[in-house]
């Protein structure tokens, strides 16, 4: 026990160290950069505003909204019992985004001027429909069809999308640039006080999640066994999608759709530290962080002095990726038939 907590304990250090050498590249590295030993001398005012309004709240909100969609994928994958849920996916992010630039578009009609927090609103609204209605496509009798899942979540991109493009044509030339923004992603331009709101909502959504680990683990069996083990199933789900939609719903929000996120590191850690979500959960965050921090510093480099949508980007990492793992689920499939084939069943 005590050995299984230094390994713990170990792995978190190792994270967290990564964490922090990934913001600190990402800090210093860029169209101004800066040395370590220009941070030991002092910094000229210039060089203060870049490094204090413009790249570290960049940074941050980079690391929790990274930590946040991938807790999002973690507890959606439990919700659904397989790897392959994640909100870009299964239409979520594309909701999401769906409710925002609603707003952008049409919120003018009723208010004077749309603030972040009805644009955040309309985008958790939208994000947690969608959710509930792909549960209850995918679902019936406790059992989740993951192709049905799939399928829907198609469907769901589809018709989110279109009806995302529709507003858009009847957008102006403010409110294009602002749906374009929303559809593509993007950590640019963003103030310390969307930092503190992204990291409000994303902790409290995480916290309600964390109370949730030992009945993830429990849904992994089935939901007829969480029953036995005395869980509220019921309850269980709306918490898992409401507090999901919720980080997604925030998420989308202040940068726009970013996908992959969720599906990519789960998946990784799993491979690391097995399901127990004791483990998955808190590693995720870490990870998820991680990677979109350099994510963006890629995005704020690759193309220089121009840069890529974050979105853009992680679709381009993460595309492959998912059908990597499609590959490898049908070849173990088709290993699985070719024993069964030889023992002549």
């Amino acid at each position: 026990m005590r050995t299984c907590a230094t390994e713990f304990s170990k792995s978190i250090l190792l994270l967290l160290f990564l964490l922090l050498l990934a913001m600190s590249f990402s800090l210093m590295i860029g169209g101004f950069s800066f040395y370590p030993s220009e941070l030991m001398t002092g910094l000229s005012a210039q060089q203060l505003f870049i490094l204090w309004e413009i790249r570290l709240p960049r940074i941050l909100l980079a690391a929790v909204i990274g930590a946040g969609l991938a807790i999002s994928g973690v507890a959606l994958q439990s919700l659904f019992r397989n790897p392959l849920a994640e909100p870009g996916l299964i239409g979520v992010s594309s909701s999401a985004a769906f409710g925002a630039v609603f707003v952008i578009v049409l919120g003018g009609a009723l208010w004077q001027e749309v603030a972040v927090w009805q644009i955040s609103v309309a985008a958790f609204l939208m994000a947690s429909l969608s959710t509930l209605l792909l549960y209850r496509i995918a679902t019936r009798y406790g059992h989740t069809d993951v192709a049905l899942m799939l399928l829907a979540g198609v469907a769901f991109n589809a018709v989110f999308g279109a009806l995302t493009q529709l507003l858009i044509v009847f957008s102006d030339d403010t409110q294009l640039r602002s749906a374009l923004f929303w559809m593509m992603g993007s950590l640019a331009n963003l103030s310390w006080f969307s930092v503190g709101l992204v990291s409000a909502f994303v902790l409290m959504a995480t916290m309600g999640l964390w109370r949730l680990v030992k009945p993830m683990n429990a849904f992994l069996l089935g939901e007829s066994v969480s029953l036995q083990m005395g869980y509220d199933t019921k309850w269980f789900k709306w918490q898992v999608m409401g507090l999901s939609a919720l980080i997604v719903g925030v998420s989308v929000s202040m940068v726009g759709v970013i996908g992959f996120v969720g599906l990519v590191v789960p998946h990784i850690i799993r491979l690391w530290v097995g399901a127990d979500h004791r483990l998955v959960l808190p590693f995720s965050a870490l990870g998820g962080a991680i990677l979109l921090v350099l994510a963006d510093l890629l995005a704020r480099q690759i193309i220089y002095p121009a840069e890529l949508p974050i979105g853009l980007l992680m679709a381009l990492l993460g595309g492959p990726f998912f059908l990597m793992m499609l590959i490898s689920k049908r070849n173990g499939y088709s290993k699985a038939l070719s024993s069964v084939q030889g023992k002549g069943f």
